[in-house]
């Protein structure tokens, strides 16, 4: 089995910045894209941000260069640096993970993040 054990969620002020962490660790062939995604009350979950096994990123359209996406294929892990937070970024952040030989998305447990006006 895979897990995805997520870290660097919390309170930050508007303006301020966090770094969220997602480790995959169990049977894994290959990581093929990993991610986050985010979800807040009331609202649908969202993509957030993704990269592939090469390096290729997609982010949602509400990012507009505030975040950037990056992982460590020696570690299995990726990171969300997230800089210049709004409120509306308020959300859980679900990490996720699409594993070769794998026929299911791997999905985190979440973590929230707090932005304060």
């Amino acid at each position: 089995q895979v897990q995805l054990v997520e870290s660097g969620g919390g309170l930050v002020q508007a303006g301020g910045s966090l770094r969220l962490s997602c480790a995959a660790s169990g049977n894994i062939f290959r990581i093929n894209r990993m991610g986050y995604y985010r979800q807040a009350p009331g609202k649908q979950r969202e993509l957030v941000a993704v990269i592939s096994s090469g390096g290729s990123t997609n982010y949602g359209d509400f990012v507009k260069g505030r975040f950037t996406i990056s992982r460590d294929n020696t570690k299995n892990t990726v990171y969300l640096q997230m800089n210049s937070l709004k409120p509306e970024d308020t959300a859980v952040y679900y990490c996720n993970a699409n594993i070769a030989r794998v026929p299911y998305d791997i999905w985190g447990q979440g973590t929230q993040v707090t932005v304060s006006s």
